[in-house]
Parts: C-alpha cells; structure tokens; sequence
C-alpha cells in the first residue's frame, strides 16, 4: 500500500470539515468525542479476534437462518479463540434472515452473543457488505465451489439493491430494531455499519446507503460505539465521510508491517482509537509474526481475517482459485482446521503470547 500523506491528508480533512458540519443538522445522537473515544478504549484490554463465521456456513444466511444456525459449532470454535486468548470476533448479520423472521433472527443473535459471552468474548457485529455475490437470497444456501475464496459469500443487500431508494424502508426498520434490541447489551463491543463500502465496483454509489445507516443508527440511544472501516485508499470521499462519522476508527490493510505501520502512524492523527478489521494473508506478507506485535506496540486493537477453515474457503487466494479443491502450500487466511489443529502452531503460540494466555 502505497500512501502519500499530504495529499490524502489534504483532502479528507477538508471533507472532514463539511460532513462533520453536515452531521451536525441531520442526526440526533452526536459523534463522540476524541476524548469519549479514548476513556471507552480504555476501559478494554488489548482487542485481538477474528472475523468469524462457523466452518458449517458458507455465508451470513447460512450462519443466521433457523434451518442451519449451528450453535454446537459455534460453541465449539469460540472455545479455539478462547483457548488462545481472544476476546473479540467481528461477525456479519443480513437483514435477509432477519426480514424472513426478525424475532426468530434476533433470539439467534442472543443465543449466539451467549456462547461468545461464556468464552469471554465481545462481539462486532456488521450490518451491510458490498463485497461478494451480487444477488443474496434465502433458503438453502450454494455449496462451496472448490478452491474459490468465499464462492458463496453474499453482499447484503446486494447490487444493484444497495443503490435503490425503495430498499431503504425495510434496510431502516432492520438496523433500528436490530439496534433497540441489542444496543445496550455489553456483550458487544461496537456496531461495524457496512462494510467495505464501494467495494465490487460501486465506488460512491454505496454513498447514499452509507450515510442513511450512520443516519439510523444515531437516531436510536445505543451505548456502543458505531464505525466503518476505511479499505480503499482511492476512494476519499467515503473515507472521509467514514472517519468523520465513526465514534472509532476501524480500517482494513493486508499489507506487509512496514506499510501497515504507515497507516496507523497516519490515522492516529485523526485522535482517536484504532481497530483494524481486516489483516493477515500470508501469500501478501500480511501475517501475524510481524504485524500483531507491531499493532500491540501501537495499541490498535487487532481482528484479522479467518478463522477456522471451513466452507467459506479462505485458505484460498482471493485472486489465485485451485479448481481441484486441493490445499494450497501456503493457506491465504483462517487460523485452525475444523478439529481445533493450528495450521500454525508458531501462530498460536504467538497469539497466546500476545494475548498473556499462556499465564
């Protein structure tokens, strides 16, 4: 990753300026402070998790939809995490399950936030995706296409449907009963509104969207913080509307520790606490020896991408598919095979380390 600070520095603080005064008018529950942002970062430990869907789901509907919501695995793999000092797991709902059944949906979410409580663990949670197969629908779920990263993973709620205003109605009234249900619940750390805006070639179409969820979730009094993580370095308009929108700043980078440092150096300007969301392939440099330390040093709170390898297939490369379904020599992502074996065990035992599990 490649970053020139001047002039990103130059434009997105004077995008900063006009969405901060435009946030002002429109919505009813201020941004926090920087100094509310760095008391409630405080009151943590060192944030280190995944992203985490169980090895059973291919995707957000198959993890949340009553037919195949798999709690004994769920159970079983937050137990992994827990065994290696874990506390907090991102996890992407889809207002799909929801629609079919909201309350149904949301005596998933509690028993789910259940098992990852008794491990100890937060959760944060996503609302909307831009990345992956165009079209979600519910019902049985495809099965995994051999060797292709995340073959069944589903935008939510989909494309072209995140551009069209008549979605936002039933998009609103999911959020915010989401959001009355569980907005107090400490059980979870911090709602992670959508991710990775303007990703499958959406750029700033994802815009309206965007700015109607931070919209919907300020006009309901939740306690947790709210973000959207910054990925694309291209795309400054959703990047400062993000950072000027989030309570904390959360952030995606896959790069090598020597860049990875230069964005944190760059977004601690901004005052406030950093997660990072998404890090740790190995094929890109990206991986835990070098860069979980790096960001325990700096005190980002760390989430990478992966966890145990199941249906999602992200052992493979985003842009590199083995067709035989054959293990690649060196896995993109995820951390355990389904037994609870580290692909790694140096991985662990580092994780572990870090983390003060081993005391």
């Amino acid at each position: 990753m490649q970053i020139k600070p001047r002039v990103i520095a130059a434009a997105m603080f004077m995008l900063l300026s006009l969405q901060l005064s435009a946030q002002k008018k429109t919505t009813t529950r201020a941004v926090w402070t920087a100094q509310k942002a760095k008391t409630w970062y405080a009151q943590h430990q060192w944030l280190v998790g995944s992203d985490f869907i169980p090895s059973t789901a291919i995707n957000q509907l198959e993890m949340w939809q009553a037919d195949t919501f798999d709690p004994k695995t769920i159970d079983t793999e937050l137990g992994y995490a827990q065994g290696i000092g874990m506390n907090v797991m991102r996890v992407f709902l889809h207002h799909l399950a929801w629609q079919e059944d909201p309350e149904g949906f949301k005596k998933r979410v509690d028993q789910y936030l259940t098992i990852a409580n008794k491990h100890g663990i937060q959760t944060m949670f996503v609302f909307f995706d831009d990345c992956w197969n165009k079209v979600p629908k519910t019902g049985k779920q495809p099965e995994p296409k051999p060797g292709i990263h995340n073959s069944g993973w589903a935008q939510d709620p989909g494309q072209p449907a995140s551009e069209d205003p008549a979605n936002y109605p039933v998009l609103e009234k999911y959020v915010k009963d989401v959001l009355r249900r569980f907005g107090n619940d400490k059980r979870i750390l911090l709602w992670d509104l959508y991710n990775e805006p303007g990703n499958s070639d959406k750029a700033d179409k994802s815009m309206p969207l965007l700015k109607h969820t931070f919209e919907w979730a300020r006009e309901v009094n939740i306690t947790q913080p709210i973000s959207a993580g910054i990925w694309n370095w291209a795309f400054e308009t959703l990047n400062a509307y993000q950072v000027a929108n989030s309570d904390i700043i959360t952030y995606h980078d896959y790069a090598p520790e020597p860049d990875h440092l230069k964005t944190v150096q760059f977004l601690k300007m901004f005052g406030r606490p950093l997660i990072c969301t998404e890090y740790m392939a190995r094929p890109r440099n990206s991986l835990f020896s070098t860069v979980l330390p790096m960001l325990k040093k700096e005190n980002v709170g760390a989430i990478n991408w992966g966890f145990v390898s199941g249906k999602t297939n992200t052992i493979y490369a985003w842009d590199t598919p083995m067709p035989d379904g054959s293990e690649p020599k060196l896995w993109f992502h995820d951390i355990f095979h389904k037994d609870g074996t580290p692909y790694k065990a140096d991985e662990t035992a580092l994780i572990k380390s870090l983390t003060n599990r081993t005391k």
